[in-house]
């Protein structure tokens, strides 16, 4: 498909310029915590609120035929083959912990694919964003940089991320996890969004998070693809509904993966 159909980067900025007026001044403040879970914990802030409504507000301005699906304001047009997926603060753990490893999420599907999208840091004032065809860090001010995965193909030296493995329980989905864990040069924990930021910028190898939500995978797909890796479900199928993802720098990395946590 053609990027004509896609958006510009100035309005994917647009966007991001939008979440970050209201999420940037509740960060690190005395902001009112809600807890959506109840037999757990699962956060959610006035930041998270108001950063979706502002991000709606201008798509529904610009491109009132589109859809659009968030965590916190639910789906409208969920039909429309241009679907706007939303997480106005993936992470929401660290943004109440005062972590600056949180990021805004907004993913575009056009036909089932995902096309185009972003995560933006407000506070390290990153945008990395995906343009259809590209991978970019853009900072204020200076020159956008293009991204590129590290071509790493092995896994004993890849750097691996998950959120936590408490995610993976017990059973055939915690050995899987343990497999892959033993054979990797270094793990790391807790980065939420950022690890697969750090993918596509070259920094990190696999990321493997069961259970993600489509507005915790869309924006990061095209992100990680445009770059030069791949992301599909545990089963080796599009992410971008969600389900148990894996993102890898290069496809021989990916499949190698596959392979260890299949087995």
């Amino acid at each position: 498909m053609s990027t004509q159909s896609l958006p510009d980067v100035a309005f994917l900025q647009r966007l991001a310029d939008a979440a970050a007026a209201e999420t940037l001044p509740l960060f690190r403040s005395a902001s009112l915590v809600e807890n959506k879970e109840q037999d757990g914990f699962d956060p959610v802030t006035a930041a998270d609120k108001q950063a979706e409504a502002a991000i709606r507000a201008v798509i529904e301005e610009v491109y009132p035929d589109h859809g659009i699906i968030g965590e916190e304001h639910g789906s409208v047009r969920q039909d429309a083959s241009h679907v706007w997926i939303i997480d106005p603060i993936d992470g929401t753990r660290a943004f109440i912990s005062g972590l600056p490893v949180w990021g805004t999420l907004v993913g575009l599907r056009v036909d089932g694919v995902a096309r185009a999208g972003f995560m933006s840091q407000p506070y390290t004032g990153e945008l990395f964003v995906a343009d259809g065809e590209k991978s970019m860090l853009i900072r204020k001010g200076e020159e956008p940089v293009r991204l590129s995965t590290r071509k790493r193909h092995t896994i004993s030296e890849a750097t691996l991320f998950t959120t936590t493995p408490a995610l993976f329980a017990t059973g055939t989905m915690r050995d899987a996890w343990d497999r892959l864990e033993s054979k990797v040069r270094l793990p790391r924990y807790g980065t939420d969004c950022y690890a697969f930021a750090m993918v596509a910028a070259g920094f990190a190898d696999i990321v493997v998070d069961p259970g993600l939500k489509t507005y915790d995978i869309a924006a990061l797909i095209p992100l990680i693809e445009q770059a030069g890796g791949v992301v599909t479900t545990m089963q080796g199928t599009n992410a971008v509904h969600g389900g148990d993802i894996v993102a890898a720098a290069t496809p021989e990395l990916h499949a190698a993966t596959l392979d260890i946590l299949n087995r």
